[in-house]
C-alpha cells in the first residue's frame, strides 16, 4: 500500500478511535441523558436516552404532578390538614421525620417533598387518593397519558424495594422524566417549591424547626437554575432533572445513573451552558403558570388515612444516604 494512502488510513483509524474513546468516556458520568428546548419540546442533545432505569427521589416529581392534578380538581386545597400515621414515620431514608399523629397543610408537604425529598411527606401525600395504592395508580395513569412509555411507578418516593429487585421498584427513562419534567414547567407552579435553596419546616408545629436545605447544588452555581429534583439510590445512581432559564429560553436536562453527584453536576452543567447556544432566539418560554390553589364551595375536612393493602406493614426500613 503506497505510504499517502497508509497514512490516511492511519489517520481515519485514529480519529474513529477517537470517537469511541469520547463516547465510552461520555457514557461513564452517566446511563443516559437528553436536553430539551422546554419551550418547543425539541431534542437539543441526548445520549442513550430511552435507556430504563431506577429514578430514586426524580419520582417525586410525578408525586407533585398528582398532587397538582387534585388541587386542579378541587379534591383538596394548599391548606388541607394532613394526618401523619406510623406508616408514613417509618419510611426512613430521607426525611423531616414526621411523627405520627403531626398535621401539616399540603402546601408544607409539598415544600418538604421538594426541597428536603422527604420519603415521609411524599407517603403522607397519598392519603388525598385514600392511600398508597391509589396514588401509585394516578401516577401510572398520567404517565401513560403523557406518552411516557417507558415509566412505571411502584412508590410515591423512589426508594427500593424491599426485594431489591430492580424491576419490582420505579423504572423510568431519561427522556420520559424530561417529557414530565415539561409538563410540570408548563402546566404547573413547580418552580415555587423547587427553586427554594433553604426553608424551615415544623414552624409552629414543633418546639424546633427542621431547616431543609435543597439537594439541587446547581441552584447555587448555575446561572438561571431553580429547579427541578435530585436523587440517590445505590442501583439508581445519581440522577438529575433539572432546569434553566436566561431571557426567553429555557432548556430541560433530565440524566441518570450517574456515579457521584460532582460528575453528574458538572455533566449537567456543561450541558445547560451548550444548550443554551442550540436554542433559537425564536424560542420563547412564556414562564410558570399562576399557582393553582382552588376554593371549594364546602369547607375543606381533614383528610383522614386510609390505609391501602399495601401500607399494612412498611416495605421500606433501612437508612439512605442524606445527600440526595
Amino acid at each position: 500500500m503506497p505510504a499517502t494512502r497508509l497514512s490516511v488510513s492511519f489517520r481515519l483509524f485514529g480519529f474513529l478511535i477517537s470517537l469511541v474513546f469520547s463516547a465510552l468516556l461520555a457514557r461513564a458520568d452517566y446511563k443516559g441523558v437528553v436536553v430539551l428546548d422546554a419551550a418547543s419540546g425539541a431534542v437539543l442533545h441526548e445520549d442513550n436516552a430511552d435507556v430504563v432505569s431506577p429514578p430514586a427521589s426524580v419520582t417525586k416529581l410525578m408525586t407533585f404532578l398528582v398532587v397538582h392534578d387534585a388541587l386542579a380538581a378541587g379534591e383538596v386545597r394548599l391548606d388541607t390538614p394532613i394526618t401523619a400515621t406510623a406508616v408514613d414515620q417509618s419510611m426512613g431514608g430521607t426525611q423531616v421525620h414526621l411523627a405520627a399523629g403531626e398535621t401539616y397543610p399540603v402546601e408544607e408537604l409539598l415544600y418538604a417533598l421538594m426541597i428536603q425529598s422527604a420519603n415521609d411527606a411524599a407517603h403522607a401525600l397519598t392519603q388525598i387518593a385514600g392511600g398508597r395504592e391509589a396514588f401509585v395508580a394516578r401516577m401510572n395513569a398520567r404517565a401513560k397519558a403523557l406518552g411516557m412509555t417507558n415509566t412505571v411507578y411502584r412508590s410515591p418516593h423512589g426508594l427500593p424495594p424491599s426485594s431489591r429487585k430492580l424491576d419490582d421498584g420505579d423504572l423510568t427513562s431519561p427522556r420520559d422524566q424530561a417529557i414530565l419534567a415539561r409538563e410540570l414547567l408548563t402546566k404547573t407552579d413547580v418552580l415555587r417549591f423547587s427553586s427554594l435553596r433553604t426553608r424551615p419546616f415544623g414552624t409552629g408545629v414543633r418546639p424546633e424547626v427542621l431547616h431543609m436545605r435543597n439537594h439541587n447544588n446547581l441552584l447555587r452555581s448555575v446561572d438561571g437554575c431553580d429547579g427541578l429534583k435530585t436523587g440517590y439510590t445505590r442501583p439508581a445512581g445519581f440522577c438529575l432533572v433539572a432546569t434553566a432559564q436566561r431571557g426567553t429560553k429555557r432548556v430541560i436536562v433530565a440524566i441518570l445513573g450517574s456515579p457521584d453527584a460532582k460528575t453528574r453536576d458538572r455533566r449537567v452543567r456543561d450541558l445547560i451552558e451548550e444548550s443554551f447556544a442550540k436554542i433559537p432566539d425564536t424560542s420563547i418560554f412564556s414562564g410558570p403558570p399562576v399557582p393553582v390553589a382552588p376554593i371549594p364551595v364546602q369547607p375543606v375536612a381533614p383528610v383522614s388515612p386510609v390505609p391501602s393493602p399495601d401500607d399494612a406493614t412498611p416495605k421500606v426500613e433501612f437508612k439512605m444516604p442524606g445527600r440526595r
